[in-house]
């Protein structure tokens, strides 16, 4: 799996995980280049408290467009180090 913007490949893996819908991808598999540390924060009944990277490609930058969980849920353990992607990445195999 691919993840692209801007046709830039943010990440790339043969081991994300699909939860919900969304493909997580292990965190070594993404380009640290194109991610920066945002301010937002949520939180998931089950997951646990979700943390955020803005994406910066192309001179452009997609706002807290990548997500994951620092310190998962005990039901959400297995997506520990791993970051998922909305608002216009696309996810393609």
């Amino acid at each position: 799996m691919k993840a692209i913007w801007k046709n830039v490949t943010l990440a790339e893996s043969n081991e994300t995980l699909v939860i919900e819908g969304n493909h997580y991808f292990p965190s070594d598999s993404i380009n640290q280049q194109y991610f920066q540390n945002s301010e937002t924060h949520t939180t998931c009944s089950w997951k646990g408290e979700a943390s955020y990277y803005n994406i910066v490609a192309d001179g452009e930058m997609n706002k807290d467009a990548a997500w994951y969980y620092p310190e998962p849920k005990e039901a959400a353990k297995q997506i520990k180090n791993y970051v998922a992607f909305w608002r216009g990445v696309e996810v393609l195999p």
